[in-house]
């Protein structure tokens, strides 16, 4: 991939964030809960979303259509080319979410398709818009749906999760909205993704590193992957907490406490080399119907989590997790037992990409910040089925998944400007 120089990226581009304002605003107000919006996975509100969507399409001359996993494709009317660029982002949202998570990115891409035909912008490579369906796990326990339905990654025990507020299949809500479920059910292609020549999408970024640097984007390297327990158990035995000495303890508590403090120095000697690693302990109790302020704990309960761009890395804390627990049953003299683990493997942005993002970064005026991603995204799902993958950050305050989302237009367009001159340079 090659990258032209000097391309001038204003055209037009005070009305462009008049449609973005627009176009959010009229998201935010079909698909407003009272609390902030909520557009389940293939559910209403993220249908309500896409209509919203398709009608400014074709007020502006932008063709649309649905694929066989029910996302919506936008392009310029164009015959099915040999290769194009891919942007886009997902549609839904968790409940009594925010706004701009996975929207921003669909909007991105509108805009450039807008500006192919209304400001004369004219990549080498064809450009098309996908609003993915499903993204966020909330709804149905499973995350990325859209993305996974076009690489044939969903299955049929996939099918049945039960939608987590009317219990409806993931098949039938699916189905219900136009879906080829049974070919889904068979884990058909149902993207050719060799004609995909790159996979962008911009993105909220969910965690408060851009507004710590005081930046209004950056370019990403990667997606972690994780490694995940739900829950481990640690057994040891209850007893008074004035008549047990320290020696004949078998404290849950303490051996737990002792074992995240030792995780919390792993995590610090493996950043301190240069790694990448993020460790989280988001849930940790012990039994509420025994617990009393007199009573050694006998028994707690808590969840392991921990994200990386390397799959060595992962490797290795989910391996000093079991040789700590290890450690501590003899010497706090408990057991730990565990749930199976589950894995999701991290993806690697493409790194030609990345050059490419950085460099437009630094065309448009700003730094050409590089950031891991610490949340899953569609993203992932193009990079792992061989796609050269990339992802713009936009700045936004008070992280995600809740209605307090705070991106500024000024910062979207950022991203935007970033994007255009990114897709106009590539050959």
């Amino acid at each position: 991939m090659d990258m032209a120089r000097n391309v001038p990226v204003t055209t037009g581009m005070a009305a462009l964030e008049t449609m973005a304002a627009e176009l959010f605003d009229q998201i935010a107000a079909v698909s407003a809960d009272g609390v902030g919006v909520s557009r389940p996975s293939y559910g209403d509100g993220e249908t309500d979303a896409m209509g919203v969507l398709e009608a400014f399409a074709a007020e502006h001359g932008v063709s649309c259509r649905s694929d066989r996993a029910a996302n919506a494709i936008f392009d310029l009317g164009t015959e099915d080319p040999d290769s194009y660029i891919l942007v886009g982002s997902h549609m839904d949202s968790v409940p009594h979410g925010g706004n701009y998570d996975g929207l921003a990115g669909v909007i991105a891409g509108l805009l450039l398709l807008v500006d192919c035909r209304k400001n004369g912008l004219d990549p080498h490579l064809p450009v098309r818009v996908i609003a993915l369906r499903g993204e966020e796990s909330a709804w149905f326990g499973r995350a990325c749906v859209g993305s996974r339905a076009l690489a044939g990654e969903l299955g049929p025990e996939d099918l049945k999760a039960p939608h987590r507020s009317t219990g409806r299949s993931l098949e039938a809500c699916m189905k219900a909205v136009g879906a080829d479920t049974a070919a889904i059910r068979r884990q058909e292609l149902l993207l050719d993704f060799t004609k995909v020549r790159m996979f962008l999408e911009v993105h909220i970024e969910q965690g408060p590193v851009l507004v710590e640097r005081g930046l209004p984007l950056a370019v990403v390297t990667g997606i972690r992957g994780n490694v995940r327990h739900r829950r481990i158990r640690c057994t040891g035995e209850s007893g008074h907490s004035g008549t047990v000495p320290r020696w004949l303890r078998r404290d849950a508590v303490f051996a737990v406490s002792d074992l995240i403090m030792r995780l919390d120095e792993h995590w610090q000697t493996i950043q301190q080399h240069g790694g990448d690693l993020v460790v989280t302990v988001g849930m940790l109790h012990t039994d509420a119907e025994h617990d009393a302020m007199s009573r050694v704990p006998g028994e707690a309960e808590f969840s392991f989590e921990a994200r990386s761009e390397s799959d060595a890395t992962l490797d290795a804390m989910a391996s000093l997790l079991r040789s700590e627990c290890e450690a501590l049953e003899q010497a706090r003299k408990v057991s730990f037992s565990f749930d199976p683990a589950i894995r999701s493997a991290p993806a690697r942005c493409d790194s030609v990409v990345v050059d490419g993002l950085r460099a437009a970064c630094r065309d448009v005026g700003f730094e050409d910040e590089a950031v891991a991603s610490g949340a899953g995204h569609d993203a992932s799902i193009f990079s792992n089925a061989g796609v050269p993958t990339g992802m713009i950050f936009v700045r936004n305050e008070y992280g995600s998944h809740n209605p307090r989302e705070a991106m500024a237009l000024d910062d979207f367009m950022a991203g935007y400007a970033v994007l255009r001159r990114f897709v106009q340079g590539c050959r």
